[in-house]
């Protein structure tokens, strides 16, 4: 009766103490959501500091490192902000955040204004105000001197030696929304995190061309790590760079393209973009901008649209099955390297279990998303080319290696000394020892952990999409970001996964329950 009060007291106190947890957790909630329905100007002016959203992976020329001095962040639109804010007499503070994620992180309160590469759409103009435009881009064709594509009007024609055209863009960017235009029988359109994963792919040759703003383009065709790459055909399209804040936030919206006009008009604008590289004749219309053309939101559309998921969720079933795929084709693999491993390091010699013990070290301590850049952009730096699925499948099946060798070492220490030594009794050799006796008992033990680990791999298989591929949570960020519906689309995809992982949670409550059974008719 001791043994059972110690673990009820513990678990009053875990409770306690997640309840305060709770509580500090719900406060800071209340303090988020009052910042965001506190006026965003007077929050500005009250603490002297304008908030703006931005993401650094984005890259040059908008923001980065600056190489000689570490960690400094620098970049057109940096200089920008920091210019904006001495006109409203604030410091522009940088917030980092996933470029396709800031305008949920804005419409949360988190920032004040989001900065980025925003293009002027339809689609954000629904939900967001936006500022005046303050960067006029055209989109650019980039490719290999000794490439097929001269331009992007070659992508109208069947590709020279058979098969589609591969043109790489970044996810839910203008190129993106442009490269839709594509006959999909002639072009197979790859989209990427990451503008320089796009270049890097078209650098070894995986890839035809990428399609990118002309600020990107025009800066890394300068730098040494681009140099085989060249800028082909001229500019194509014509678009806006936005700013954008809050539905409701008038006020700070115009006090924001009063500080932009400012900018534009004391030449400042001009030397920054001069500094980038980026300033063209385009520009020149930013000042004559009245206001004229500009869309405000129309309206609230309904929390939830049915249609919506009428229309779109045949799309997220097909990523639905990419899921699967990577899921089905990877643990497999996991679970017989994983049980190799085990056996050797338990049973092999001294060198082959230092050996392993320090691969499964290596892998459990590195992030699975670093393995999968390095199968997937680092390797054909080396000349190893390998296709999105072999990267992927390939890189969950080592990382899950790993964690499966040290589930099956826990089920063979398990199994007592005295089973490998009767086996040799009765005339068994090591192996068929370990075939017959050690190995089968040691599976029957791990099969309920071995089975929680695939229902995490499930959820895992999003790491994926740094390697082009579009899985389950993949789609629900592009479809949420091109056409909206975050709760319609948010749902169907928490559902879909339910539907996937729940059968092997399932089996594995059953598992445990007819072990548990079988080992008390044993006792």
């Amino acid at each position: 009766m001791e043994e059972k009060a110690e673990p009820s007291s513990s678990r009053s106190s875990l409770s306690r103490r997640q309840a305060f947890v709770l509580l500090i957790s719900l406060l800071s909630l209340l303090g988020s959501a009052s910042f965001a329905c506190a006026d965003a100007l007077d929050d500005v002016r009250k603490t002297g500091r304008l908030v703006y959203g931005s993401d650094e992976e984005g890259g040059a020329p908008y923001i980065y490192l600056n190489r000689t001095a570490p960690p400094k962040l620098v970049g057109f639109e940096v200089e920008l902000m920091e210019r904006i804010g001495r006109s409203m007499n604030v410091k522009a503070v940088f917030s980092q955040g996933l470029w396709e994620n800031l305008l949920p992180v804005l419409d949360r309160g988190e920032v004040h204004v989001v900065a980025n590469g925003y293009e002027l759409t339809e689609r954000r103009v629904r939900d967001f105000l936006p500022t005046r435009p303050y960067y006029v881009y055209q989109l650019q064709l980039m490719t290999r001197p000794d490439g097929l594509a001269r331009s992007i009007a070659d992508f109208n024609l069947p590709r020279p030696g058979g098969g589609p055209w591969q043109v790489g863009v970044l996810g839910n960017s203008a190129a993106d929304t442009y490269a839709q235009r594509f006959d999909p029988r002639l072009v197979r359109v790859v989209r990427f995190d990451g503008a320089t994963n796009a270049m890097m792919k078209v650098r070894s040759g995986q890839i035809d061309a990428t399609l990118q703003d002309l600020p990107a383009a025009r800066h890394y065709v300068l730098q040494p790590e681009f140099r085989e790459l060249r800028l082909a055909g001229p500019p194509e399209g014509c678009g806006y760079y936005v700013m954008y804040v809050r539905k409701g936030e008038e006020r700070l919206r115009d006090a924001l393209d009063e500080a932009i006009g400012l900018v534009i008009r004391s030449g400042e604008l001009k030397s920054v973009l001069e500094k980038y590289h980026v300033w063209n004749e385009a520009q020149a219309v930013l000042e004559g901008w009245a206001g004229a053309g500009r869309s405000e939101p129309k309206g609230n559309r309904p929390w939830f649209d049915l249609r919506l998921l009428r229309d779109f969720f045949p799309i997220l079933l097909s990523s639905a099955v990419t899921t699967l795929i990577l899921s089905f084709a990877s643990m497999p693999l996991a679970i017989v390297a994983g049980l190799g491993i085990a056996i050797g390091r338990r049973y092999g010699p001294r060198w082959l279990r230092g050996l392993l013990g320090t691969y499964v070290e290596m892998i459990r301590g590195t992030p699975l998303m670093l393995q999968l850049f390095v199968l997937f952009y680092v390797l054909p730096e080396l000349g190893i080319l390998l296709s999105p699925w072999v990267a992927g499948v390939a890189g969950l099946a080592i990382n899950y290696s790993a964690y499966e060798a040290e589930i099956y070492r826990a089920g063979l220490q398990a199994i007592p000394g005295g089973q490998m030594e009767a086996a040799l009794a009765l005339g068994m050799s090591r192996r068929m020892a370990l075939r017959r006796v050690i190995v089968p008992q040691a599976v029957r033990i791990v099969i309920p952990p071995v089975t929680s680990d695939f229902i995490a791999l499930f959820k895992d298989t999003s790491v994926c999409s740094v390697l082009t591929l579009t899985e389950l949570t993949k789609r629900y960020s592009i479809l949420s970001n091109s056409v909206g519906g975050v709760v319609e689309f948010g749902l169907a995809t928490a559902l879909l996964y339910l539907a996937m992982s729940l059968p092997l949670s399932w089996f594995s409550r059953w598992t445990e329950r007819r072990l548990d059974a079988e080992g008390e008719k044993g006792a």
